[in-house]
C-alpha cells in the first residue's frame, strides 16, 4: 500500500513540476522577429543610391579658417558628401555593403559594386584624411561619424570576397586615423555624453567595440572596456519614463545596455542589468514606440530613427541571452511602426533611416556568443 501510495504521489509531483516548467516557458511570447528578406532589400537599396550622390542640399558641419576653405562638398569629402551630411554618407555606403554582403542576388549588385571601386580609392580617401588634419577640424564627425565608419570596416573586414578586400585596404588608412583619434579621446572624456542624439558615448563605444574584437585592435578594444566600466558599471535606475526627448534617434538607457552585453560577462552582465535597468528583465517589459508628427520635418523624423535603434538592441539582447526573448515582441512592434514609411519619405528621412532600418532588420537573425 505504501508503494502505491509513492508511486501516484511520485507521479503527481513530476506531472505538477512539468506543469511550472511548462508554465515557466510560456512566459515568453511566441513571436518571432521580424527579418529582411530580398525583396525589401532592393527596395532600401535604392535610398542610400539615391543620396550618396547627391552633393546638395548639405550639411558640412566645418569649421572656416579662412574664405579659401569654402569649398562644395564634393572637393572637400570626395568619398562621404552625399545624403545630406558626412556621417550619413558613411552609413549610406555601410548600407549597401552590408546589403551586398547578405543579399549576393541583389538586383544592383554589379553597378553597386562598381560605384563603390569608384567612390573609395586610395587617393580619395587620402582626401578625406586630410580634412582630419585641418585647424579646428581634427575632431570633426566625433563620434557619431566615426562609429559608422568603424561598422563599415568591421562589414569589410568579415566579408571574405575580393571585391570587399580591395576596398577594405583603401579605406584602412582612415580607419587607423580614426581608431587612433578614439582611443586617445577616450581616457579625456571625463563623463560621458547620455544623450539621444549622436554624441552619445556609448553608442559611438559600443559600435567601435564590434569593429575592434573583430578586426584584433586590442588595443581600442581594451579602452573601450576600460573606459565603459569607468563610466556605466555603476549606474542604477536608468529613467526610461523619461524617454524619449523630443528628437532622439537613440535610447540612452538601451544604447548603454548594449554595450555593456558586449564588454561584461553573462554573471556581470545580468547582475547590471537588475540594477540599471530591473523593469526590461520582466516579461511583461513593454515599451511605447516614439510617434513621429511631421515626416518632412527633419528633426521629428528622428523618432523612426529612435525606433529602429531601439528594436537593434532589443534583438541583438535577445539572440544573445535567452532570458530576454520576451523583448522581441516590442522589438517587432517598433519595426512595424516606421518601417511602412522609409520608401516615398522626404528626403528628411529618407537619406539616412534606410541604414537604420537595415541594421535593425539584420540583428535579427545574426547570433551572437556568450562570455
Amino acid at each position: 500500500m505504501k508503494t502505491k501510495i509513492l508511486i501516484v504521489f511520485a507521479g503527481l509531483l513530476f506531472i505538477r513540476c512539468s506543469q511550472k516548467n511548462e508554465t515557466k516557458k510560456q512566459t515568453y511570447p511566441k513571436e518571432n522577429p521580424i527579418t529582411l528578406q530580398l525583396n525589401e532589400a532592393n527596395k532600401l537599396a535604392l535610398l542610400p543610391l539615391k543620396c550618396i550622390g547627391q552633393e546638395y542640399p548639405n550639411k558640412l558641419g566645418q569649421v572656416l579658417n579662412n574664405k579659401q576653405e569654402l569649398l562644395p562638398p564634393s572637393e572637400l569629402h570626395p568619398v562621404f558628401y552625399g545624403c545630406f551630411d558626412w556621417h550619413s554618407a558613411v552609413h549610406g555606403h555601410w548600407s549597401l555593403i552590408k546589403l551586398l554582403k547578405t543579399f549576393p542576388a541583389l538586383n544592383q549588385a554589379d553597378s553597386i559594386k562598381k560605384l563603390l571601386l569608384q567612390r573609395i580609392t586610395a587617393e580619395k580617401i587620402q582626401q578625406e584624411i586630410a580634412y582630419f588634419d585641418i585647424p579646428n577640424n581634427t575632431t570633426y564627425e566625433r563620434a557619431y561619424g566615426w562609429a559608422w565608419l568603424f561598422q563599415m570596416a568591421t562589414e569589410l573586414h568579415t566579408w571574405n570576397d575580393p571585391f570587399a578586400k580591395k576596398i577594405e585596404k583603401n579605406l584602412e588608412p582612415l580607419t587607423r586615423l580614426i581608431s587612433d583619434k578614439f582611443t586617445t579621446y577616450l581616457p579625456k572624456l571625463k563623463y560621458p555624453i547620455r544623450v539621444g542624439t549622436h554624441t552619445n558615448t556609448a553608442f559611438a563605444m559600443s559600435f567601435a567595440y564590434d569593429y575592434a574584437t573583430k578586426t584584433g585592435d586590442n588595443k581600442l578594444k581594451q579602452r573601450i572596456e576600460e573606459r565603459a566600466k569607468d563610466y556605466f558599471l555603476n549606474d542604477k535606475n536608468c529613467p526610461i519614463n523619461w524617454e524619449p526627448s523630443g528628437h532622439d534617434f537613440l535610447s540612452p538607457c538601451l544604447q548603454e545596455i548594449d554595450l555593456m552585453r558586449k564588454v561584461l560577462s553573462k554573471q556581470e552582465f545580468m547582475h547590471w542589468i537588475n540594477e540599471f535597468l530591473p523593469e526590461i528583465t520582466k516579461p511583461g517589459f513593454d515599451l511605447k514606440v516614439g510617434e513621429v508628427s511631421d515626416r518632412k520635418d527633419g528633426h521629428l523624423v528622428h523618432l523612426d530613427g529612435l525606433n529602429f535603434s531601439r528594436a537593434w538592441v532589443m534583438y541583438q539582447l535577445a539572440n544573445q541571452y535567452d532570458e530576454f526573448k520576451h523583448l522581441i515582441p516590442v522589438a517587432n512592434k517598433h519595426i512595424r511602426y516606421s518601417l511602412p514609411n522609409l520608401t516615398g519619405d522626404s528626403y528628411e528621412g529618407g537619406h539616412w533611416l534606410g541604414s537604420f532600418a537595415i541594421y535593425a532588420l539584420i540583428r535579427t537573425v545574426e547570433k551572437h556568443s556568450n562570455h
